[in-house]
């Protein structure tokens, strides 16, 4: 839509190197205090328990992206207004729990590279039926690279992601993948590999038109930890509009501790990024010139956080950039 002009001449040519001196600029840049008030997500959008565990753990899928045409009632992205002032100050407190030892803390220009583990979840061994291909995932790593690197347009990040194995798994009581299950809880109870620094990435069909969803940090390790992402999202995937890697690049970003660009809607702090316009709701396709909010600046709609077309989405901020890092820094560091 002439929003992101050569992104696939540069996606295949490979990924570039980038510059971070923008965070060093911008290091303070993002962060909104605990105490900021936000504005309570819409009732009808929250997402009702799935089985006994869904209570319990009710912050542990707090983000998501959902396609044009799907269930909203049944996305479990909007925090309340609660969730993200509890978020907000157990990263202020995480922040000075980690001040009082800096061993493992990452500096605004250095660069931090994430193992990634891919767990492949099967129906059985047909495209159909889950079985994607190997180039799929190493396409995926590098639309993360070039995404996080700023090579596609925007801020410039301190991550970059390396593949260290692709699990498949054949188990048909765990597929499709159920957002909220006792399932879901199983597959990710038996499977999840390495530390809090370590990605793990779960691949194939989704409930509830969901195009993936994704755990925000915590400082402790949570077995639940990870990123679900639609199978059919990843480069040159059957998912029409969804089909360039950038379902991967948002719910990393949440894994990250980035919020929706539309959280907290026209008031309060929003994402509680600064320099990432107030948006009313969220953006699907691609509306150009969109403006929901009466304050500065028209919406974010080629964010990656935000819910457009991947062809429109090309972009983080250099807010969003040092919010990243920083939350790296209290919570996922070694």
């Amino acid at each position: 839509m002439g929003l992101r002009p050569n992104l696939l001449t540069r996606r295949t040519a490979g990924v570039a190197t980038s510059t971070l001196a923008l965070l060093l600029s911008t290091a303070a840049v993002g962060v909104v205090p605990a105490a900021s008030a936000f504005s309570a997500a819409p009732a009808e959008v929250c997402a009702e328990p799935a089985d006994a565990h869904a209570d319990e753990h009710a912050d542990e899928h707090a983000n998501a992206r959902v396609a044009k045409g799907g269930n909203a009632k049944l996305d479990p992205n909007h925090l309340t207004a609660a969730q993200v002032r509890e978020r907000e100050a157990d990263l202020a407190a995480a922040q000075r729990e980690r001040a009082g030892f800096r061993t493992g803390a990452v500096a605004p220009l250095a660069t931090v590279t994430i193992p990634v583990v891919v767990h492949v979840i099967q129906e059985n061994s047909t495209r159909a039926g889950g079985n994607i291909t190997d180039s799929m995932i190493n396409q995926q790593i590098t639309v993360l690279n070039q995404s996080y690197a700023g090579s596609t347009g925007g801020a410039a990040t301190a991550f970059g992601f390396q593949l260290t194995k692709i699990n498949r798994v054949t188990n048909p009581s765990w597929y499709p993948i159920v957002q909220g299950s006792s399932a879901e809880r199983s597959m990710k109870t038996s499977l999840r590999e390495g530390g809090k620094n370590t990605l793990n990435i779960y691949l194939g069909e989704l409930s509830d038109s969901l195009l993936g969803w994704a755990t925000f940090p915590k400082r402790t390790l949570d077995k639940m930890d990870g990123v679900v992402v639609l199978n059919e999202s990843l480069p040159g995937g059957t998912a029409t509009n969804y089909n360039q890697g950038d379902t991967g690049t948002h719910e990393v970003g949440h894994w990250l501790n980035l919020y929706h660009t539309f959280q907290g809607g026209c008031s309060g702090s929003g994402d509680s990024v600064s320099d990432t316009p107030a948006e009313a709701s969220p953006a699907y396709q691609c509306p150009t010139g969109r403006d929901t909010c009466s304050t500065a600046g028209k919406d974010p709609i080629t964010n990656f956080m935000d819910y457009t077309y991947d062809s429109c989405m090309y972009q983080f901020t250099a807010g969003q950039a040092s919010r990243m890092l920083s939350a790296w820094n209290a919570y996922r560091a070694a």
